[in-house]
């Protein structure tokens, strides 16, 4: 799988731009501010239909205008796919497949898959715990579209939810046993879906971690051991991997937690209050790991995500992003994240001077230089 050709209009700096590009290593070079990020971001929204640099879709609207399009075409096993997407600032956003309209954007995921390591992502592992289940539901939704459904469906019930905690935290007394019969309707779907989610968390963990280790001690000469676990808020987790016992122990954790909810009007169980363990010999990566070492774990979770999605062969290689990355990297990791890259079917490297990137990774140039970008 690779980007044969991206089109931009209005998108962050570029009113207008289109980029064509081949299979193997392709260098954006420019300084700061030139857009070469800019270029990147938008293939990974059309990837994951999320930024890997802000949470929010109205600053990729480049200024004055009011919807931004992404245009990339996908070549996939001799076969091309037409990808569009508009960000409208004033109504839900619009994609197609192939020029035909889709009843979502999130039907278009899938087709196009991308791994993306940017400075951004040291927060995988210094950052709030928030940063690492982003990293597993990304992860999650790229190796099967379909949970994005469930990823949705959990983030709108748990809000309704919340939202009714904070009302029973408040409600007269003549009104509470409405309220309550409404928030165990709630509780019956929130339990079903985050059984849903934990499993396919605990079971993406499993899969990613033998991979994780490999890498981390590719890049840091063993100096580990490396090790990762999900931690589950559900108190008492069934020993069996079955949805139905999963769902009825969130149900019995949320009835024995349900008075200290409603005192704090917010959820207390939940897949959004788990955690992805990191560790280096033996120690939590945050707050105990040198800052070679958390660079070190941070390009692990990337790799060990580009592998996993690489053994789906139906998927073929992700196009993998190193988004300004080598200047931070000392000589060893550089030259051993370089001689992976250089093996992906597509590897998009950008950096501010040819000297940032590595000769492993040396292949087609673009220049980017006052909003133009030309090859070189």
């Amino acid at each position: 799988m690779f980007v044969r050709e991206l089109s931009l209009r209005d998108f962050r700096s570029y009113e207008q731009v289109t980029v064509a590009f081949d299979a193997g290593i392709t260098a954006l070079i420019g300084s700061n501010g030139q857009g070469k990020t800019n270029l990147v971001e938008a293939i990974v929204y059309a990837a994951t239909l999320g930024s890997h640099r802000v949470a929010t879709d109205a600053p990729l609207i480049r200024r004055g205008a009011a919807v931004a399009a992404i245009r990339v075409l996908v070549s996939h096993n001799d076969r091309d796919l037409e990808l569009q997407l508009e960000l409208d600032s004033t109504r839900p956003n619009r994609a197609s497949l192939n020029r035909n309209p889709v009843k979502r954007p999130r039907d278009i995921l899938g087709y196009l898959r991308a791994v993306v390591f940017a400075p951004e992502d040291l927060a995988l592992v210094k950052g709030d715990p928030s940063d690492r289940r982003h990293f597993m539901d990304e992860t999650l939704i790229a190796l099967s579209p379909r949970l994005a459904g469930t990823r949705s469906d959990l983030d709108r019930v748990l809000k309704q939810r919340n939202a009714l905690l904070k009302t029973a935290q408040h409600a007269a007394r003549r009104s509470t046993a409405e309220v309550m019969h409404t928030l165990d309707a709630w509780d019956a779907q929130f339990a079903r879906l985050s059984a849903q989610m934990a499993l396919q968390r605990i079971a993406l963990v499993e899969a990613l971690s033998p991979h994780a280790v490999e890498h981390y001690a590719m890049l840091s000469d063993d100096r580990g051991p490396f090790a990762m676990r999900y931690e589950c808020s559900l108190p008492e987790q069934p020993l069996d991997r079955d949805e139905e016992q999963w769902t009825e122990a969130y149900l019995a954790a949320l009835a024995a937690r349900r008075n200290d909810e409603i005192e704090r009007g917010i959820s207390l169980v939940g897949p959004h209050r788990d955690e992805l363990s990191l560790q280096v010999r033996e120690l939590p990566v945050k707050g105990y790991a040198s800052h070679g070492e958390a660079w070190s774990a941070a390009v692990t979770l990337r790799l060990a995500a580009f592998e996993l999605l690489r053994t789906d062969r139906a998927g073929g290689d992700p196009v993998l992003i190193l988004d300004d990355v080598f200047a931070e990297l000392d000589s060893r990791r550089r030259g051993r994240l370089a001689e992976f890259a250089g093996n992906a079917e597509q590897t998009i490297v950008t950096a501010a001077v040819p000297e940032d990137v590595p000769a492993a990774l040396r292949g087609a140039t673009f220049s980017l230089q006052n909003g133009e970008v030309s090859r070189v």
